[in-house]
């Protein structure tokens, strides 16, 4: 089932949203956004309450 969250770009700093797949605990990823067409690393991880924590980067965050 994907889940509809919203982050803002690490680049244009716009709202975007993004699809998670709940049922995968542990996730890392590229998605490009949606705005401004830059690559956005996610990392997702879905405690067990089935929250998700996402962090968004970009390509020169550490």
């Amino acid at each position: 089932m994907l889940t509809p969250y919203t982050i803002d770009c690490p680049y244009c700093g716009e709202p975007i949203e993004i699809l998670l797949d709940a049922s995968i605990p542990s996730q890392h990823y590229i998605e490009d956004c949606q705005v401004c067409c830059r690559p956005i690393t996610l990392q997702v991880e879905i405690d067990e309450d089935g929250e998700p924590q996402v962090r968004a980067t970009g390509e020169n965050d550490t």
